[in-house]
């Protein structure tokens, strides 16, 4: 990274290695969290280098040395989007913030409920509406009461 920094962003690799002389290197971890509040992007930079690197020599890693070094990254990241989006966590027993997955978690339970509202109202009730051989709707007139579950061909 020092070196493309040194051909691509002179003042940047200025500052890269000034901050590299002042921070120790021994404790990589360390290192990545002081970069990350100092340059975040140049710390992006050096995590997928390093991740690639992992990768790279994989043959002579231990896994489990290539797991932490995925595990401490996807770390930092973690906490890096943590500080930049602000998280606060409601103390009234939410531990979690409400994500995109809950709304369309509650997207997916609103069309179902439209469904429901559509035949009846009931809960389960889907005796109104089954699929014919042209794979269209249809009406049916049998509550599912006359239906005989062995006549059935599943």
């Amino acid at each position: 990274v020092s070196a493309q920094l040194r051909e691509t962003n002179p003042p940047l690799h200025m500052w890269f290695h000034s901050f590299s002389s002042e921070t120790s290197i021994q404790d990589g971890e360390l290192y990545l969290k002081k970069l990350m509040q100092a340059n975040q992007d140049l710390a992006l930079r050096v995590m997928t280098v390093r991740a690639h690197l992992a990768e790279e020599i994989a043959d002579y890693m231990p896994e489990m040395i290539r797991m932490g070094v995925q595990q401490a990254n996807m770390e930092h990241r973690r906490d890096y989007l943590e500080r930049i989006t602000s998280l606060e966590f409601s103390h009234q027993g939410d531990r979690f913030p409400r994500s995109a997955s809950s709304d369309r978690s509650s997207t997916s339970l609103k069309s179902v409920q439209d469904f429901q509202g559509e035949s009846n109202g009931q809960p389960g009730d889907y005796s109104e509406r089954f699929l014919d051989d042209s794979g269209s709707r249809s009406q049916s007139s049998e509550a599912s009461d006359d239906v005989n579950p062995e006549s059935l061909d599943l």
